[in-house]
């Protein structure tokens, strides 16, 4: 029986509890033999059992963003094609495509129970499905569910098999969610655009190996983060290309059995009507059902999306720790109080945030690295892969954008503090090892170390130069930054030094 005593009582579609002795009941059949279902429910027996057998995470597949929609927009494509390839009757492939398009009209979460961490391969939730759509268009041409003229395998399964439509119905879910997160990352490097132009001219020291180095500006720092991000959004472009070779039409092992050409060919056509997409099949069918190196691909630029944002929100912390005994370089706009005993202490929450998001990514990736790995003819582990990508997805296209607006966009550089610190940086020795050479650079930077001076002080009490001279070759450290500005300003040192040899020579020379 369906319902046991230890069951709780059914739900109604009202969200009613009601006596399991009052509800009026049908009577299902599958090959493991009869049992009542409850005439409210939109699922068969086999959802049933799947829901029974599998509960355990609270996430059901409805809760994928957009799977149950591919699958039903794969089961209306097939009712098409199979009524053109007159293997289906008229009649039953039109009560099919009503049922389907209400389905995809408003899909209600009570109607696929199925547990995302279900075995089989996926086939509990093609079969939620399935019978959904032939309860439905039964109840059309009948007036109630489960009369049978329309059958959940025979007809609405038409032509496929569960190995070919999961794993069909993951790339049209998980393609669409990759176009949404290339928004996300679209609305990222625009900001990071504005960012690069409002502090192109604003210096700052660099730092490498969290040491002083040489400086730079937060316009070139910045036009690093987005340089990165709109790589990356090529390559989501790509593996969303990706996602339009479908293998449906291989059915159980990649054989086709159970199909035809003419539906094969014109099931493809009836996808690219309804979703304006150029679905094709996959090249090689047997690949397509035991390789899912594909789901590898999609992850690893997700990984590289996640492990960049990561960095990114990392450097935001550093470089606006403090305000007083940190880094101070940049404040973050102060969204929420940090402490519940430190008055006025303001947390870089949103960056922390999506340092977390990050975090998961990370550990999605190493789920779908181990489930792609399958077996003989059939990765089975689709549902986790699934699962995974489709969280890692939702969690940094939801994550971005607010990032981007109550972060990134109100970023502020501290003018005097990033001067004073790149004006002050023993790394500065490097211009003198260009016109003085590595052994002298070296000792200046030690007495500059030893006295706790500035390089331009330790070069003048050194002897290596004049007070003007170290004046106009430190006087604006924003030189440093810029390549040209720099190589003429030490070719101008080098030539001076170049002509004095030449007269010093000169002179030794004498008449």
């Amino acid at each position: 029986m369906f319902l046991r005593n230890d069951q709780p009582m059914p739900i109604t579609s009202t969200g009613k509890a009601e006596d399991p002795a009052q509800v009026s009941m049908r009577l299902e059949e599958d090959a493991l033999g009869p049992r009542l279902i409850p005439d409210f429910v939109a699922y068969g027996i086999q959802t049933a059992r799947a829901a029974e057998n599998f509960s355990i995470s609270g996430r059901t597949i409805a809760d994928v963003e957009g799977f149950v929609p591919a699958l039903l927009t794969i089961k209306l494509a097939a009712a098409r094609a199979n009524r053109k390839a007159d293997d289906l009757d008229a009649r039953l492939a039109h009560a099919i495509e009503v049922a389907a398009i209400e389905q995809l009209r408003g899909i209600r979460r009570e109607d696929y129970p199925v547990d995302i961490y279900h075995g089989g391969g996926g086939t509990a939730a093609n079969m939620n499905v399935n019978e959904v759509l032939a309860n439905r268009a039964s109840e059309i041409l009948s007036g109630r569910k489960g009369a049978d003229p329309v059958h959940p395998n025979t007809h609405v399964n038409m032509s496929q098999s569960t190995n070919d439509v999961i794993p069909a119905a993951m790339r049209i879910a998980i393609g669409a969610e990759l176009a949404k997160l290339k928004d996300a990352i679209s609305h990222l490097v625009e900001a990071l655009v504005d960012k690069e132009r409002e502090l192109v001219e604003i210096v700052k020291l660099a730092r490498t190996c969290l040491q002083d180095a040489l400086p730079i500006t937060f316009g070139q720092q910045f036009s690093g983060y987005r340089a990165a991000f709109e790589r990356q959004s090529h390559e989501l472009e790509a593996v969303e290309t990706g996602c339009l070779g479908l293998p449906l039409g291989a059915t159980a092992v990649g054989s086709g059995l159970g199909t035809s050409a003419e539906y094969r060919r014109l099931v493809y056509g009836e996808l690219q009507e309804l979703t304006g997409k150029s679905y094709h099949p996959e090249e090689n069918l047997f690949d397509a059902l035991q390789n899912a190196d594909h789901w590898i691909r999609v992850s690893a630029c997700l990984k590289a999306i996640a492990v960049t944002i990561s960095k990114l929100s990392a450097d935001l912390r550093f470089m606006s720790s403090g305000p007083r005994a940190g880094f101070g370089e940049i404040s973050l706009p102060a969204v929420q109080p940090g402490s519940s005993i430190m008055p006025g202490k303001v947390n870089p929450v949103m960056p922390e945030m999506m340092m977390q998001v990050a975090f998961r990514v990370l550990g999605n990736d190493a789920t779908v690295t181990r489930a792609a790995e399958g077996e003989l003819d059939l990765n089975v582990w689709e549902s986790i892969i699934l699962e995974a990508i489709s969280e890692s997805i939702r969690l940094l296209r939801r994550g971005i954008p607010l990032f981007v607006d109550r972060c990134l966009s109100g970023v502020q550089a501290n003018v005097d503090r990033g001067r004073a610190d790149a004006s002050g940086s023993l790394a500065l020795s490097t211009a003198l090892a260009a016109i003085y050479g590595y052994p002298a650079a070296s000792e200046v930077v030690k007495h500059a170390a030893l006295h706790g001076i500035a390089v331009g002080q330790a070069a003048v009490e050194c002897g290596l130069m004049s007070r003007g001279e170290s004046d106009r070759l430190f006087a604006d450290v924003s030189v440093f930054a810029d390549p040209d500005r720099s190589e003429r300003l030490i070719a101008g040192f080098r030539n001076a030094i170049s002509n004095l040899s030449l007269q010093q020579t000169s002179t030794d020379a004498g008449p």
